[in-house]
């Protein structure tokens, strides 16, 4: 037994597969080795457990199992390819089989007289009820007899690898020789004895049979549970490992209470009392202060809860503190959003504020640099540009990221490292509200505060759900408001395969939205993606300042424009949204004292799952609600940004289904690294060696 393959030998090395199937195997999917091809798991299993009797034969399209003996086997018909037709007899009745392809291989392998299994589908022909070219044994002891592969593993492919033979069953079959040429024992446990004995688990060897070649359901439970939980619990143990060893390692500025300007701008500048929530979330931020270490924190809060104020008091922490405070927006408009409400704010107190965009040059840009290299500008608003190599802080001490699922690592490592001395504090804010299961992978190494109450003088936005047909209603409505001096945005989707059509559509919309709203009598603001910068911020500014009664647009609104005074958001094609994207248009009204109102529009026939979404919309303004079902609808793969965000990729976990065994993950993890957090203990040190093989960048576990 010296011929088996090592873990990492090449792919190329199996018995069936070869450098051309290899190349494609790399390719399509990403496996390298024979190890990597052992971790590629059966999506599904075919059941073939269950015999049945011929005369229980009768649903067409049913895959079926029987047992029967041939008593016939003739060629019928005309013509070169001549159907090749069995009859089957149990003891309940008879069955024709049928084959119209490899004839010649049939005959030389099903004999009259003999008893074989056959697995196949139940089709309806010229011939009758009967099963097409179906699979077959030959049972040799009826009496003893048990199938050898009771559930058979359905596996993942492509085109390409179907055309070299490498379909689901083309991989069934190499994987059948991996398992006989590679020594299980080699591939290590990388679960300690006393977690497998806790939670009842397989070891990985077992396992790996198991979820590739089971003799029993029991067995494909096991196995999936076995690697649903290693592959969970390695990835919490890995971000709660990170944020431990940054809080253990990263000292922090240490502010040990708000000071003057904090003080003078709450009790003589803020507009409004603070909702309990923002009062409970600035206490949370204040004890990450004074603590020693650098603060990274999360801000969760819907649209309209008071996000941006939060974030703007605790800055004016860092100014009392002596240092630079900055807040980085993904779009130009919701960086303009922020200087706007920022200058209304501190002008007052006497407090420059300034933005660094793209479109910012010459003597103005030129002037910001210097002030904020000499200290002279404490608080800055900015896009990317906030990262370009000729921004250098005199000494920044806090950094707000807004929306943050929308800048890369990469892009977020390069702001912090323009502190001189140790990191600024982070706080990172989103206003897409985040399922507590999918924060937990998503934001797992941050701590997390949320604001879950609205200000008391917002209205609830009323949200109605309009099929074409009654189009000529909601132009009624439309008119009646706009009559009453409020404002409306309408609002296209993005046909993500094509901007072509993107643009066709919202043109298409404009046009006939003219012959119900004519010009003069009204004016129009249009703004999509396609538009330049200037161009846009042109459009943004004519609706903001009440110039344009209408602005219609494409999702490029979904963040950042704040116009009270526009109370209307009619969303076309409601039905192509995601129900968080949904949630987010719905959020640009609602800003003002008046009732705003979100109409979704759709089509007149609807599948039964879009009008129950639809209806979620109708039914509650709860963005976690609305979050939450958005996750169970679609997975978290399209919530969030998450891509860009790092969501881990999950092989056999679904984030949905296996909630339970997510939390069980983590709270194992929080008390190994509670009582460990080297995992220097004897008993972790398979886990030492899970974390340092899910190697990163280095430094990037210093980024929230």
């Amino acid at each position: 037994m010296n011929s088996f393959l090592k873990p990492d030998s090449p792919i190329e090395y199996l018995k069936g597969v070869g450098p051309q199937r290899g190349a494609l195997l790399r390719k399509h999917l990403a496996i390298e080795d024979v190890q990597s091809l052992l971790f590629y798991f059966p999506f599904r299993y075919i059941d073939k457990s269950q015999i049945i009797t011929i005369r229980s034969c009768i649903e067409e399209g049913r895959w079926v199992q029987i047992i029967g003996r041939v008593i016939s086997l003739v060629e019928k018909g005309g013509g070169r390819s001549k159907p090749l037709i069995a009859e089957i007899l149990d003891n309940s009745g008879s069955i024709e089989l049928i084959w119209f392809q490899s004839q010649n291989w049939v005959l030389d392998n099903l004999k009259t007289g003999k008893t074989y299994r056959f697995y196949g589908r139940l089709q309806k022909s010229s011939y009758g009820l009967n099963i097409s070219h179906p699979e077959f044994e030959e049972i040799n002891d009826l009496q003893n007899y048990s199938p050898k592969q009771p559930f058979d593993p359905v596996y993942s492919t492509t085109e390409a690898l179907a055309s070299k033979g490498l379909d689901s069953k083309g991989i069934r079959r190499v994987m059948e020789h991996l398992m006989l040429s590679i020594d299980l024992r080699s591939i290590h446990e990388n679960l300690p004895s006393y977690i497998l004995a806790r939670y009842k688990l397989p070891n990985r060897a077992d396992s790996l049979v198991w979820i590739h070649f089971p003799q029993n359901e029991a067995q494909i439970k096991i196995a999936r549970d076995r690697f649903k939980f290693e592959e969970l619990f390695s990835h919490q143990l890995k971000i709660i490992h990170s944020r431990i060893q940054r809080s253990l390692l990263k000292h922090g500025f240490v502010w040990q209470n708000p000071g003057l300007l904090y003080h003078q701008f709450k009790e003589n500048y803020l507009p409004f009392e603070l909702t309990n929530a923002q009062q409970r979330v600035i206490l949370e931020i204040c004890k990450d202060l004074a603590s020693g270490h650098q603060m990274n924190r999360l801000l969760q809060g819907d649209v309209g809860s008071g996000k941006t104020i939060v974030a703007l008091m605790v800055m004016l922490i860092a100014l009392d503190h002596g240092f630079q405070a900055c807040i980085m927006a993904p779009t130009e408009v919701l960086a303009n959003q922020h200087l706007i409400s920022f200058k209304e704010y501190l002008n007052q107190m006497g407090i420059e504020v300034a933005l660094l965009s793209s479109q910012v040059k010459g003597k103005a840009r030129k002037e910001i640099l210097q002030n904020l290299a000499s200290g002279q500008l404490k608080i800055i608003i900015g896009t990317h540009a906030l990262i370009e190599d000729q921004v250098v802080f005199h000494n920044l001490g806090m950094v707000v990221i807004d929306e943050q699922h929308r800048f890369g690592v990469e892009q977020r490592s390069k702001l912090w490292s323009k502190s001189k001395s140790l990191h600024p504090h982070v706080l990172v804010m989103t206003a897409t509200p985040i399922p507590r299961t999918l924060a937990m992978t998503l934001y797992g190494d941050l701590e997390v505060s949320v604001i879950d109450e609205l200000p008391p003088n917002r209205k609830e936005i009323k949200t109605l759900h309009i099929r074409d047909r009654h189009r000529p209603e909601l132009i009624r409505f439309m008119r009646d408001q706009i009559e009453r001096g409020r404002q409306i945005y309408i609002v296209y989707p993005l046909i993500e395969e094509s901007e072509k059509l993107d643009l066709e559509n919202l043109q298409l919309g404009y046009e006939k939205l003219l012959t119900f709203f004519p010009l003069p009598q009204y004016k129009i603001a249009v703004v999509h993606g396609k538009l330049k910068s200037e161009d846009k911020n042109l459009e943004m500014a004519r609706f903001v300042r009440g110039v344009a009664h209408i602005m219609v647009a494409t999702t490029v609104i979904e963040v950042g424009v704040n116009v009270p005074n526009a109370s209307v958001m009619v969303i076309e094609n409601a039905e192509r949204f995601g129900l968080s994207q949904l949630h987010q248009l719905r959020g640009r009204v609602g800003r003002g004292a008046e009732q705003s109102y979100c109409v979704l529009m759709s089509s007149n026939k609807l599948s039964d799952d879009a009008v129950s979404r639809l209806q979620i919309m109708v039914q509650t303004n709860d963005g976690f609600k609305i979050a939450e079902e958005d996750l169970r609808i679609r997975g978290p793969g399209d919530l969030a940004g998450t891509k860009q965000s790092g969501l881990i990729e999950l092989k056999v976990a679904d984030l949905v289904e296996d909630h339970k065994l997510l939390v069980a993950a983590r709270q194992l993890a929080e008390a190994i690294l509670g009582r460990d957090p080297q995992l220097a203990h004897p008993t972790n040190q398979l886990l030492k060696k899970l974390i340092d093989h899910q190697g990163e960048k280095p430094g990037w576990e210093k980024i929230s």
